[in-house]
């Protein structure tokens, strides 16, 4: 029981790394930022090709980061800011269509086998209480712990998080009001593709492995996860993000033969919708 637990919030805190950078976009644009998960893919391939140069997963952490620092900055202005006046279903064909582009391209250079991404840490595992803890599985709980204060200390503490509140609020009444929407979105989308791509390299240590397709069940997953949490909703997201993660290994793990481990997201999200429709924080209207 206690190593299912475990096993549980390790996954959960996976999903709450990928699908917080979602909401944040979500909070600001009104936009279901699918090709999120391409910027988690391409995250992972950075990552391991930097380790593979030099070994370090600090270098290799910080250039996924850079990288698709720079791939969220590129999909914010040349993708969905020209679609801002249109329908919101316009920019979300568009994404979705990026994220299938992005997951050929990824194939094409990276080739369609899986690649290995073993990295050795200081070391191995811990054992308590009849339950085993590896070295990879601390290092993502103290990576979510970490990117999740920092996200929650710009927004709370900062005036680029007052703006991005008051933005997220109204973005007109924002701009008449002297906040310039244009750096508030641009810094939203860096700081959330960062986070993905670091969720990114998290999930290929995990597994040991990095794959074109390591995004495709992930983007409907993070979709189900934050309409779960309360569209936009921070908080929410991280909330349901270890229901869905514990929900998974539970299910998995003692009522395996119900149901695909990968459906229990969406089943868990259609009942607690059921309850609150407006998700687990988000406000009825």
């Amino acid at each position: 029981m206690v190593q299912q637990f475990l096993n549980g919030i390790i996954t959960g805190s996976l999903y709450a790394l990928i699908a917080v950078g979602l909401t944040m976009v979500y909070g600001i644009l009104r936009i279901l930022h699918i090709a999120h998960a391409a910027v988690f893919v391409g995250g992972a391939y950075i990552g391991l090709v930097a380790y593979t140069f030099t070994g370090s997963l600090v270098l290799a952490l910080i250039a996924a980061a850079a990288g698709c620092s720079v791939l969220g900055y590129l999909i914010q202005r040349y993708l969905y800011t020209p679609m801002l006046t249109e329908e919101r279903i316009v920019p979300l064909i568009a994404s979705v269509g990026l994220f299938i582009l992005c997951e050929d391209l990824f194939r094409l250079l990276g080739g369609p086998y899986i690649r290995a991404f073993k990295v050795d840490l200081w070391f191995e595992k811990i054992a308590f209480l009849e339950a085993v803890v590896t070295a990879h599985q601390v290092l993502i709980l103290i990576t979510t712990a970490v990117c999740l204060l920092v996200v929650y200390a710009v927004i709370s503490k900062t005036k680029l998080g007052l703006a991005w509140q008051a933005t997220a609020q109204d973005m007109d009444t924002a701009r008449a009001m002297g906040v310039n929407i244009r750096q508030v979105v641009t810094f939203n989308f860096i700081i959330a593709s960062s986070i993905a791509a670091i969720a990114g390299v998290m999930t290929a240590i995990n597994y040991n492995s990095v794959l074109p397709t390591m995004g495709s069940v992930i983007s409907y997953k993070m979709f189900a996860i934050v309409v779960l949490g309360g569209m936009g909703s921070i908080p929410g997201t991280v909330v349901a993000s270890l229901i869905i993660g514990m929900s998974e290994t539970f299910m998995s793990a003692y009522f395996g033969f119900i149901m695909p481990r990968d459906a229990i997201a969406f089943t868990a999200m259609i009942l607690i919708l059921i309850v609150r429709p407006q998700g687990l924080f988000g406000r009825a209207r």
